[in-house]
């Protein structure tokens, strides 16, 4: 049966899904049951300097609102928080909290770690051609929000981000 870019794209989905579902999955056993990519994605961007819901939602992809209810999740949830700025005592300024970053710190645990389980089901040789024929094909469109700030492309694509 003839493949089409339809079944490339739904197993390059797939794949997706199967990481970010089995990292969701250990987060909420880790008592992150609250925890998406969405947050991800908006964590870093904010990380990297992202001071608003207009640049995160420049940063992120997603529309204004959108990310204004993203960073009110987040800060409610307590992975960000808002405080003064200090260079305009009108605006505040967002970071991602400590909890914020440890739970980044474990879901990139959880994703090497599932990274190094496909890579043992494939072996190290046809996992590394794998990465490498995606870096080819797409890594010039993944890029990280703090590169993306600095305007530069990152080296190896984000599975979450």
């Amino acid at each position: 049966m003839p493949r089409t870019g339809a079944d490339l794209a739904l197993l390059l989905l797939g794949g997706y899904r199967a990481l970010v579902d089995a990292a969701t999955a250990e987060l909420a056993a880790d008592g992150h049951g609250d925890f998406r990519p969405v947050h991800e994605f908006a964590m870093r961007a904010i990380a990297a300097g992202a001071d608003g819901a207009s640049d995160l939602a420049r940063r992120t992809g997603v529309s204004k609102q959108a990310a204004a209810k993203t960073i009110a999740v987040l800060v409610e949830r307590g992975y960000v928080t808002r405080g003064a700025d200090p260079a305009d005592a009108r605006r505040k300024r967002l970071e991602v909290s400590p909890l914020g970053r440890e739970v980044l710190r474990r879901g990139e645990g959880v994703l090497d770690g599932l990274r190094a389980q496909w890579e043992q089901r494939l072996g190290e040789e046809r996992f590394a051609a794998l990465e490498a024929d995606l870096h080819t094909l797409v890594g010039d469109r993944v890029v990280d929000p703090s590169a993306a700030a600095r305007g530069r492309e990152r080296d190896r694509p984000d599975p979450l981000g």
